[in-house]
This record gives C-alpha cells, sequence and structure tokens, in this order.
C-alpha cells in the first residue's frame, strides 16, 4: 500500500495543514492497510498567493511526480513478481514434492510466503488486484480535482495513456498467473493420479504375495500352474521350444474336474501344422494324442478331480506310442504317424489347443484344472523309470523341457503357486 507523506513527516491526513507548496513523497504500507488508498497531494486553489501559472506548473510537477513514483513502485512490482515466477519454476521442479528447507541454512525456500503454491499464487493475484484498484482511485482523483480540467489536453492525454497502460499490464499480469494457478493445479492432479496407479499396483502385487502367488518357490520346480476357467484366454506358455525328435516322452501331474472332458493339457504348434503334438479331451470323446494331426485314442480316465500322474511315449519308428497313469502301463499301440520326425522352432502352450502357432484358441478346448513337474524327454523312457518318477522315489527332469519356474510363463489370470509335496499328491490318489 502506498500513501503520500509531507517533507515534514506528517501524513497528508494529519490535524495541521501542510504549507502550500510543500512537496509529498508516496511511501509502502502494508497490504492490509489498502483502505488508506493514495490520494493526491492537495492543489492550491487559484485565490492564493501565487499566479495561475505557477500553480499550474506546480501541480503539473506534482503529478510527473506522482506518475515517477507509480511507475517505479510498478516496476519493483514487477521485480518481485519475476523473483516469486524463478521460485515458483524451482520448486515445480520438484516434481510436485514438498519445498524443503535449504542444505545448512535451516530456512524455507521460498521465504515468508506459504508453503503451498496455490496460495502463493492466490496472494500474488490479490496484491496485482489491490495495485489496480489504487490506479483505479488515482484516476478517480484526478478525474475529481478540480485543477485537472485546467491541465493542458496534452498532459490530460498523456496521463490518461499512462493510467490505461498500467491497468493494462497489471490485467495482463493478473491473468497470467491465474493460468499458472490452473496449470499448477493440472500437475498436481496429474502427479497425483500418477502416484496413485503406481500404489495400487504396489498393493495388488503385494496382496498376490500375501496369497502366497511367489514368483520364486523353495525349489525351481515345486509349483503348479492354475487354470480354473474354461475360457480362450487362460493359458500358459514355455519359454523353450523342441528340437528335431524321431522319439520323445512327456510326463505330467494333473488335477481336473471339468466336464464334458478336461480340454487340453498341452499343444504343440509348428508352422503349416497346428497339431504336430497334442492331448486333448474334448466333449464327451475319450482322451486323444495327435501327432502331425493323427489321431490315437488313449484308455486315460483322469477327470476325477484327484491329482494323477501321466506319461506317453512315442516314437517314429512304426508310430509306436505307450499310455502310462499313475506308474501303470495301461495301453499302447502303432501307427500314430510313422516315420515323422517331431518338427523343430514351434510354440508349446499349457491349456489351450492352437489352431495357428500361438494362438486362435477354442474355449471349449480349453483345459480346466491344475497341472505341474511337466517334462519332456528326446527318448522313450523304459516302463522302470517311469514308475519310479509317479511314486516319487526319483526326481528326473526333461533333458528337452525341465519343469522350472523361469522357463514357465502364464497368461490371462492362469497363475503359479507352490504345489503339493509328491507325497500328498499320492495321498490324493
Amino acid at each position: 500500500m502506498l500513501a503520500f507523506m509531507s517533507a515534514g513527516g506528517r501524513g497528508a491526513a494529519g490535524e495541521q495543514e501542510s504549507p502550500p507548496g510543500s512537496r509529498f513523497v508516496c511511501t509502502s504500507l502494508p497490504l492490509d492497510a489498502a483502505g488508506a488508498g493514495c490520494p493526491l497531494p492537495p492543489v492550491p486553489m487559484q485565490g492564493g498567493a501565487l499566479p495561475p501559472e505557477e500553480e499550474l506548473k506546480a501541480t503539473v510537477l506534482q503529478l510527473r511526480e506522482t506518475v515517477l513514483q507509480q511507475k517505479e513502485t510498478i516496476g519493483s512490482q514487477r521485480e518481485a513478481i519475476r523473483e516469486l515466477t524463478g521460485k515458483l519454476s524451482r520448486c515445480e521442479s520438484t516434481d510436485g514434492k514438498p519445498w524443503k528447507k535449504e542444505m545448512g541454512k535451516g530456512k524455507d525456500t521460498m521465504g515468508d510466503l506459504p508453503r503451498d503454491p496455490a496460495q502463493v499464487i492466490d496472494q500474488l493475484s490479490r496484491t496485482m488486484q489491490t495495485l489496480k484498484d489504487r490506479l483505479e482511485s488515482l484516476e478517480h482523483q484526478l478525474r475529481a480535482n478540480v485543477s485537472y480540467a485546467a491541465l493542458p489536453n496534452d498532459l490530460r492525454e498523456m496521463l490518461q495513456r499512462r493510467l490505461g497502460d498500467l491497468e493494462r499490464q497489471l490485467l495482463s499480469k493478473v491473468a497470467e498467473l491465474e493460468d499458472e494457478k490452473s496449470l499448477l493445479h493440472n500437475e498436481t492432479s496429474a502427479h497425483r493420479q500418477k502416484t496413485e496407479t503406481a500404489l495400487n499396483a504396489l498393493l495388488e502385487r503385494v496382496s498376490e504375495l500375501e496369497k502366497g502367488n511367489f514368483s520364486a518357490f523353495k525349489s525351481p520346480d515345486e509349483f503348479k500352474v492354475s487354470l480354473p476357467l474354461r475360457t480362450n484366454y487362460l493359458y500358459g506358455k514355455i519359454k523353450k521350444t523342441l528340437p528335431e525328435l524321431y522319439a520323445f516322452t512327456v510326463c505330467l501331474w494333473l488335477r481336473s474336474s471339468a466336464s464334458p472332458g478336461i480340454g487340453t493339457p498341452f499343444s504343440y504348434a509348428v508352422p503349416g501344422q497346428a497339431n504336430e503334438i497334442v492331448l486333448i479331451e474334448w466333449g464327451n470323446n475319450p482322451i486323444e494324442l495327435l501327432i502331425n494331426d493323427k489321431v490315437a485314442q488313449l484308455p486315460l480316465f483322469i477327470s476325477d478331480g484327484k491329482w494323477h500322474h501321466i506319461c506317453i511315449t512315442w516314437t517314429t519308428r512304426d508310430g509306436m506310442w505307450e499310455a502310462f497313469q499313475d506308474g501303470e502301463k495301461l495301453g499302447t499301440g502303432e501307427n500314430l504317424a510313422p516315420w515323422h520326425p517331431i518338427k523343430p522352432g514351434g510354440v508349446l502352450i499349457l491349456g489351450q489347443e492352437q489352431d495357428t502357432v500361438g494362438g486362435r484358441f477354442d474355449a471349449t478346448q480349453a483345459f480346466v484344472g491344475e497341472m505341474s513337474q511337466f517334462n519332456i524327454w528326446d527318448r522313450v523312457l523304459k516302463a522302470e523309470d517311469i514308475m519310479n518318477i509317479a511314486n516319487c522315489s526319483t526326481n528326473m527332469p526333461g533333458n528337452i523341457i525341465p519343469w522350472v519356474d523361469n522357463n514357465v510363463d502364464v497368461f490371462g489370470g492362469a497363475t503359479k503357486w507352490p504345489v503339493e509335496t509328491c507325497e500328498e499328491r499320492l495321498l490324493d490318489l
């Protein structure tokens, strides 16, 4: 706030009148003294001791001094605004973090201003509005002064232009401050939304860990893949692929009570042949083994909701195959894609039947249940080896595809869980 004081030190509203021709200066007061205004210096009437020309000259000089002082005040306000804008920029560069005290100085980086950026903007806006009100008051007082009409036209026009310019500058600065306030609010909202998203993701991960859905297990092979729904988007994927094979053995533990049919425990597709190797129980059909799209029905019965150990062997020589359930051979056959080597470089999927390599799943053929210990060897295992694996007396990982955590990815809501021990699975039989 600005107020005129006489050279003798008394205020313009003091008890003693100022002597004619005395000079006045405009000093700053606190913002809460806004009501004091910034009145014009008294202008001597024409009936005074000085001639009219001298009075007019003194009035013009006083008005020019007032304008210069107002210009200096506005300049200092601009400097303050630039300083505050720089400080706001430094605060914004902290990426939304609270303003901190300078290291070792023990004071706020924003001085005595409020710590809330929105409050800083509001305070600056109020300051600019106060300056605008004071300019309007000055303009009204100039127009009400009896000596204003006596001023030359060019001086009146110059004063009017100066006042208009100052008012436009102040309005422009207020508008800029409002824009900065709006931008600051938007940036704060975006930062808050980003933080909330990160926190939600972290909470979901913590919830998974609390439920036991760990990404690492006591042993790399002590996990199972759970596929609880019959959909076309829940599945597991083996990261490794198969080499060219002339014989193989596939073994796995599985548990399912889905009806009709448990679906597709696994499928292997290569370019040009989606059914290179498939194990499927679809609808009311018996469980089937497909090699190069050729079919053999297997005498396996595994849809009772209990854990079962399944092994299947095949060799290209005469297309011989064998089917084992819980360590016992239940069936054998031949002429299943004889002399056809298994093609390399395909995609091995758990829980879905592939119509194209790695995709185009059919929900009606999806596996529903749990599986573990999926291993593949590049040879036909002996019956005694299969029995030892099934009764938990030996642990023999596949030499082509071993069952390890970092070799199996799950998608679409399929999950990995710690698997029951081999002995616990045997008790389930």
